[in-house]
């Protein structure tokens, strides 16, 4: 079903290979140009060439260097979309809704745009002709009209609701031990490699002991709440974000005689304790729970371990990412680590240690990022191409944001007085 726009499909009768205009860069893609050099180059006004990346139209036409990352304008809605919503919204929402496109790699193709938009004191400013020459560049390529609907997979403000993607979806981005949390990557040449590390290196961490009472405060579907309980003989009590979560943890338990009971989500569902650890490993959400209710769980001398993502220095006024809303609520920002550290030690727990993970989760995430494209026409399958695309933008933008410093991950180590 179509709104009367062209899309790339629909233009394509002569579909053998390009018209010579298009390829000499003539066609949609170049009257495409005074748009963006403006917006991606600022008042240089240099020529196509200079772009930090390709673009491709819906007619085949396309500008910009042939080795660079190339994005792909699918259908002029997209255009729409920058219209109304210019920047970092209308391009997520044009890309969740399959209107725009990357190729080839999806890291250098974010980084060349993030790179460009994030240089200088401050956005670039468009004067009043930039505005009316972008205006007329939309109408000549039927570009205006009402404003698009976001997609539905973006999710409203406040809405904690768990996203619905199957286990099977997981388990292609995570691996088939579905373990969420960062992977420790020092001699490790795979992702359950480095992943089994971690687990090591946490229950370590964490002192267990055989018997010892574990409370697994983010369980996902088991990982290292059944690493702890076969290995180390310890007892887990594990909440889970969703009933399928859940219900495959006790499956794994069950399978493997462990010590393991999966739980809901709400804290009060860890009862009263006292247990000899807790863990709290974050995915796309942080685990968020009060520090003084988990001081109140654990024992005297019990250990405490979280693994949270930290807010770093934002460019432009401290905005968050657009992205992270499509997979968490707005009120999940991250919040700095001397905050989280002051909550905890107000609570009257100690913080002997903190460890940064920043580098070990960016090539985790990159890694998660590599099994969904490796398992792109499955994942699109079982949980739609929008939600896949979702991950697939959410797990590279972070990615990206470690690697420049942006986003921190840390492993933060607490004991409660005795």
């Amino acid at each position: 079903m179509h709104d009367g726009d062209a899309t790339w499909n629909d233009t394509r009768a002569e579909p053998s290979a390009p018209a010579p205009e298009a390829a000499a860069g003539a066609g949609v893609a170049a009257r495409l140009v005074p748009l963006l050099t403006k917006i991606m180059l600022g008042e240089e006004r240099a020529s196509a060439d200079d772009l930090p990346i390709r673009v491709r139209a819906w007619d085949g036409s396309a500008i910009g260097p042939a080795a660079a990352p190339a994005y792909v304008v699918r259908h002029r809605r997209a255009l729409r979309r920058l219209l109304w919503k210019p920047g970092e919204l209308g391009f997520v929402r044009a890309y969740v809704a399959g209107e725009l496109d990357i190729e080839g790699d999806v890291f250098a193709a974010l980084d060349a745009v993030q790179r460009v938009m994030g240089a200088g004191d401050g956005p670039i400013r468009l004067s009043g002709d930039d505005k009316r020459d972008i205006v007329r560049t939309a109408v000549t390529l039927g570009a205006v009209g009402p404003e698009p609907k976001a997609p539905p997979e973006e999710r409203g403000n406040g809405d904690a609701a768990p996203p619905g993607e199957p286990t099977a979806f997981f388990a292609r981005i995570f691996g088939d031990g579905l373990a969420h949390g960062t992977g420790r990557w020092a001699g490790a040449a795979d992702l359950d490699t480095a992943q089994s590390t971690a687990h090591e290196a946490l229950a370590e961490r964490l002192g267990l002991f055989p018997g010892a009472r574990i409370l697994d405060l983010n369980c996902g579907w088991g990982a290292f709440a059944l690493h702890a309980a076969r290995r180390h003989g310890a007892r887990v009590v594990g909440l889970a974000r969703t009933p399928g979560q859940a219900e495959r943890v006790r499956t794994a338990a069950a399978a493997a005689g462990a010590a393991v009971e999966a739980r809901g989500w709400d804290l009060a569902m860890a009862g009263d304790g006292p247990y000899d650890a807790i863990v709290g490993l974050a995915d796309a959400a942080s685990v968020g729970r009060p520090a003084s209710r988990l001081a109140g769980l654990l024992a005297p001398g019990g250990r405490l371990v979280l693994e949270e993502s930290t807010g770093g220095p934002a460019p432009h006024g401290g905005r968050r990412a657009i992205t992270a809303g499509y997979l968490v609520p707005d009120g999940a920002e991250p919040r700095r680590l001397g905050a989280l550290a002051d909550e905890l030690e107000d609570a009257g727990l100690e913080v002997p240690a903190v460890t940064t993970l920043r580098e070990d989760h960016a090539r985790t995430l990159r890694a998660w990022a590599t099994g969904l494209q490796h398992h792109w026409d499955e994942c699109a399958e079982l949980a739609g191409p929008g939600r896949a695309r979702v991950w697939l933008l959410y797990l590279a933008a972070s990615a990206l944001a470690c690697e420049n410093g942006r986003t921190g991950r840390y492993e933060i180590h607490a004991k409660r007085r005795i």
